[in-house]
């Protein structure tokens, strides 16, 4: 369903989807925004397992802020704990709820509408369709490319540590010298990468070509409708029902 969908049109999709919902920290609203996303998500190709891969940091996120929300939110109605600056009153614990399900109804849609973006095709959107800079296009494009790499270079870094006799004795010690030998590559690697493209002519001024065209069509205007109409129907259905706290108040 995403096939074909330019990655800033996702990207301007989820503004519209999650923006509205800040408005408000209630239950109803991000219930709405939470099924609609659950629902639509096997239609995108992101199934229930696939959900779970993807989306556990927002699913860690969510319990510890309402945690947070039930113990430390505006108090209101009756208390049933308190402790120094604890206090758990109905207020709070319906804080939390509302900052649960809102965590989730935020973060979701990201992992689901993100899923299969390259970073070359957004930084294609972004120089053609948003008209920005070619020069920062690029150097973000390179960076995030970059970015992929580390995680392969702290793993052959310890390797080649343990290859060497060194082991894994002194963890914290081990983790300072990889953090410093990782930066010094790091650093190593974007001078090389920054004059490969200077000599090839990135930095050169004048219009650009591309070599991967990108537009928006029909089904790029189909998205921001349906992600613009899951907004409004969730703060509908919490205006409706009673439920709409502007910000929590």
């Amino acid at each position: 369903m995403l096939a074909g969908i330019n990655p800033v049109t996702r990207v301007a999709g989820l503004i519209l989807l999650t923006t509205p919902l800040l408005l408000s920290i209630d239950i109803v609203s991000a219930l709405v925004a939470l099924g609609c996303t659950l629902v639509a998500a096997p239609l995108c190709g992101v199934g229930p397992v696939r959900l779970l891969r993807r989306g556990w940091p927002v699913l860690a996120a969510a319990p510890v802020t309402a945690i947070s929300m039930a113990l430390y939110g505006s108090p209101g109605g009756a208390e049933h704990f308190s402790l120094l600056l604890i206090r758990v009153t109905d207020n709070s614990l319906h804080l939390a709820a509302a900052i649960f399900l809102r965590v989730l109804a935020i973060g979701l849609p990201v992992v689901v509408l993100t899923v299969g973006v390259d970073p070359t095709e957004v930084g294609a959107g972004l120089a053609q369709v948003l008209r920005l800079p070619a020069r920062f296009v690029l150097a973000a494009v390179a960076g995030v490319r970059l970015i992929g790499l580390f995680l392969d270079d702290w793993h052959a870094l310890g390797r080649a540590r343990r290859a060497r006799g060194l082991g894994d004795a002194g963890r914290l010690r081990r983790v300072l010298n990889q953090v410093f030998a990782l930066l010094v590559l790091s650093l190593r690697r974007g001078t090389k990468l920054a004059t490969a493209m200077e000599a090839r002519g990135f930095g050169a001024p004048g219009p650009r070509t591309w070599f991967r065209p990108s537009t928006v069509g029909a089904r790029d205007a189909a998205l921001l409708v349906v992600c613009a109409g899951v907004a409004a129907a969730s703060i509908w259905a919490a205006v409706a029902l009673g439920a709409f706290r502007l910000l929590g108040a």
